[in-house]
């Protein structure tokens, strides 16, 4: 059985994303990964292209909230931003949790390469962060 693990942020539309396309396509044989916001509103367009720039397709996720996955159990919910670590709700009592807070790479502002770099700089500390935490060659 594979382990199951939550990534959340507060709009699921950058770095719980990115965090999940990551371990799902890195370790994915070992977890099974998912991600949700306090609130939905859409995966960020950069994220989708800072994620395709290293081979990985996140075109087809969806922003979601916690509701849609209220009645599931998961081994490890893991909060990476302040916001979501302090809503994150009672229904995840009894998991390991963790938190971890990235930079919302979507509050960057600059020019569009400046925008760009800074989500790729946010992907890549997630991969590291992944790398050390759940092991093997992310």
């Amino acid at each position: 059985m594979k382990y199951r693990v939550l990534f959340l942020c507060t709009h699921n539309s950058c770095r719980s994303q990115m965090a999940e396309g990551l371990l799902r396509h890195d370790l994915g044989d070992r977890y099974e990964v998912f991600s949700a916001g306090t609130e939905a509103t859409r995966v960020n367009p950069r994220a989708i292209q800072s994620m395709a720039g290293i081979g990985i397709d996140i075109s087809g996720h969806h922003s979601k909230t916690l509701d849609h996955f209220a009645d599931q159990p998961f081994d490890c919910v893991v909060t990476l931003c302040g916001d979501a670590n302090e809503k994150c709700p009672l229904f995840f009592g009894g998991v390991e949790r963790m938190h971890v807070g990235f930079d919302d790479p979507s509050r960057t502002t600059g020019s569009e390469e400046e925008i760009m770099a800074d989500f790729r700089r946010v992907r890549d500390q997630i991969r590291a962060w992944l790398q050390k935490q759940f092991g093997g060659a992310v």
